[in-house]
Parts: structure tokens; sequence; C-alpha cells
């Protein structure tokens, strides 16, 4: 019996080397962006702003620093963008994301609906092995797992009921999208990151049975290796990973596009992939 879902129309246009690639696929999607001001989320925000998705951009406290990326993104893309300030710890921080997107986009179609999200925050938790005890993992765990596991929930949660409702602006997109961040530490053993490496491996695991709990909602984790910005940053500019480089171990140190760009494939709407974690660092855990 022939299949009921084959698409015959792409069989077809695939055979004649015709091939569907939507151009700014992301353009009018509702996107938040938490921890959207970090050296990372920053050029995330950047990326999304210039293929016109409507951002809700989140922080912890530094307003002027929040202020000062809406400015110049506002200026260089001409795109709107709502900031969200506050720990995503707190219930009602995590609760302002949704009253944001629910006023984003005005009288617009998709308007209220949220589309994808991408969260950035977490805590470099640096402790030297001797001195870790149950303070510091609890605080770590806190910041790298909990916080962005609670909002990852929520978001996915409205997410999902939204497209199950009929006629959803989210079911007709093909679902919505969740991006979290880890580490290349979460997959690779290295030396003296236990306090921070190992409530992002937990991250990772969590955001496979967030894929799999849900129907509508593609939940993915982009895991950077050592760039020139984010919670590298410091390491990259002591000279902590020189080594690898002059090995040829890595031909560079990440850059920030490079993660903007491995975030923003996970949140094109109607994408194929769930589940999955990419580790953007150029081969260092392989060869390291």
């Amino acid at each position: 019996m022939p299949s009921q879902f084959f698409d015959e129309k792409a069989a077809k246009r695939s055979k004649s080397f015709r091939y569907e690639f939507a151009k700014r696929p992301l353009a009018g999607c509702n996107v938040v962006v938490a921890g959207g001001t970090g050296g990372l989320g920053a050029a995330t925000v950047a990326l999304l702003a210039k293929e016109g998705a409507r951002l809700i951009v989140g922080y912890r406290a530094n307003r002027a620093r929040a202020e000062a990326l809406r400015d110049a993104i506002e200026a260089r893309y001409a795109q709107k963008i709502i900031l969200v300030e506050g720990d995503i710890a707190r219930p009602e921080v995590r609760g302002a994301y949704l009253d944001a997107v629910a006023n984003v986009g005005g009288r617009s179609k998709g308007s209220g609906v949220l589309h994808a999200a991408a969260i950035f925050p977490g805590d470099s938790a640096r402790v030297g092995f001797d001195a870790i005890n149950f303070q510091t993992l609890e605080a770590s765990l806190a910041a790298n797992f909990l916080a962005p596991i609670l909002l990852a929930k929520d978001l996915g949660s409205a997410m999902e009921a939204s497209a199950e409702e009929k006629d959803s602006p989210l079911a007709v997109a093909g679902g919505g999208s969740i991006v979290l961040l880890a580490t290349m530490q979460a997959v690779a053993a290295f030396p003296s990151s236990l306090n921070y490496a190992a409530p992002k491996a937990a991250l990772v695991h969590a955001a496979r049975i967030l894929a799999a709990q849900w129907k509508h909602v593609r939940v993915n984790v982009v895991a950077p290796g050592a760039t020139h910005a984010g919670m590298a940053e410091a390491s990259v500019s002591s000279g902590k990973y020189d080594a690898f480089i002059e090995k040829g171990i890595i031909p560079r140190f990440g850059r920030p596009e490079d993660i903007a760009r491995a975030v923003r494939f996970f949140l094109e709407p109607d994408g194929y992939a769930t589940g999955q974690v990419l580790v953007v660092d150029g081969g260092l855990t392989l060869r390291k």
C-alpha cells in the first residue's frame, strides 16, 4: 500500500533538481534570546535581527550593555528589540519572557506566538578542584542546569500548547524550536572542569528528554569550544589554549559568529533535527 504521507510533489521536484530553500526563514518569527547580551548571545541577536526575526532579549543585570546592544541592533537592522531583565532562576522573570512575547509584533500576523528560543545563561563556575564542595557544586548546578532547563520547560510548554491549537501559526510553521547552550566540556573530559562540566552534561541529557517529551517543539544543544567571546574568553586570552593551535589540533579559536550560525541552524522553522548536540570547537574534542 502506498504511503499516505509520501510527498509526491516534493519527490518530483527533487528528481528534476529543483529544491525549496527558504530565504530568511526566520523573518517575522518571534524569538527569545535569553542571555542575549553576552559575548555569544549578542552575535546571535545580531544574526537573527539581520534575518528579520522579532526579538525578545534577556539579560540578568547589566542594563547599560543591554541598551547599548538594543540601540546598535535597531540602528543597523531596523529591528525593534524588547528587553527582559532578571535572573531566569526566578519564576516571575521566566513569566516576563512569556508576557513580552504576548506583546511583540503588535497586530501583525503571528504576533503573540513564540516560535523559537535560544537560552544562553550560565556561569563559568571557575573553582579549583580542592575548593569544590557542596555549596560550589550547588551554585553551578543552579546557574548552568536548573535555571536554563526551567526556562526551556516554560517556553517549550507554551509553544507546544500553541501548536496544538487549531489553525495555529506555530503549527503552520512546523512547530517550535529551543536551543540550549552547553560546552565542549560537557561531551569530553577536561581536567579541572568538574564544577562546570557536570551541570552542563546534565543540561545536554535534559535537552534530549525534553525533545522526546514534546511532539511539536524541537530541542537541541550547541556546545561551543574555545572562543574569543563568552565564558571561554578568559581562558583563551590567558594563553591556556595556545598549545592547541601551535600543535595544529585546531586551526584557530572560535568566533561568536561561529556559534550564532550554529544556533540559527537549529532555530529555523520546520527543522528536521531534534535531541542533537552540535559541538562547535574546530575539532578540539576529537583530537586533543
